[in-house]
């Protein structure tokens, strides 16, 4: 068992990418920003919140998606160590949606330190309610995970194996697949952790 949510494209791409930025700083560490925009576009798409993306999500291209990073930017900003804590991207994205004076969606951060027993029920409960689930991996032991560790990506469906899930997410314009049971035990004390969407 399992369940994908219906992921947006942009030409070729899934979703959009980290790698389209041409702001050197953005290029680097704008993964929470394009979390951010992930998230908007999919909400104006699959929940009608259309006000979250300025441009139209029926129809993104290439050069809206990088314009629509440059507006999040300020709102949940690279900088040095990156967006390393979920409240910060929890009070970046309030503060875009506040600024837009549109704010149908409520966050609150799901912390690595839980056990993975709860991350796989708390995931799994996400995406069954149809919400994309951003996520912060900070360091990890397992090199398998090296291009993606100190990254934001978007979580957008899971498929349901033993006594772990398979996780599909969406990051630099692909769509992986990892064990969440490996993924979510770093083996470093300082943890990232999930956001979790509810719709107000």
């Amino acid at each position: 068992m399992g369940k994908e949510l219906n992921y947006f494209k942009i030409g070729d791409s899934f979703g959009g990418s980290q790698d389209w930025f041409t702001n050197v700083v953005m290029h680097i560490g704008g993964c929470g920003a394009a979390t951010a925009c992930d998230s908007s576009i999919y909400f104006a798409r699959e929940f009608g919140f259309k006000r979250l993306c300025p441009f139209d999500a029926m129809n993104l291209t290439k050069d809206d998606y990088i314009a629509f990073s440059q507006i999040m930017k300020p709102y949940i900003r690279p900088r040095v160590g990156g967006v390393r804590k979920t409240d910060w991207f929890i009070s970046g994205f309030s503060k875009y949606m506040t600024d837009l004076d549109y704010c149908p969606l409520q966050m609150e951060a799901f912390s690595g330190l839980h056990d993975f027993s709860q991350a796989r029920e708390t995931l799994i409960k996400q995406i069954d309610s149809g919400f994309p689930v951003p996520y912060l991996l900070l360091r990890h032991v397992d090199k398998e995970f090296s291009e993606i560790t100190w990254h934001w990506f978007l979580v957008i469906g899971y498929e349901e194996a033993d006594d772990d899930i398979l996780i599909y997410f969406a990051t630099y314009g692909m769509r992986q697949i990892c064990s969440l049971k490996k993924i979510w035990d770093t083996g470093f004390p300082e943890k990232g952790g999930m956001i979790l969407f509810k719709t107000k």
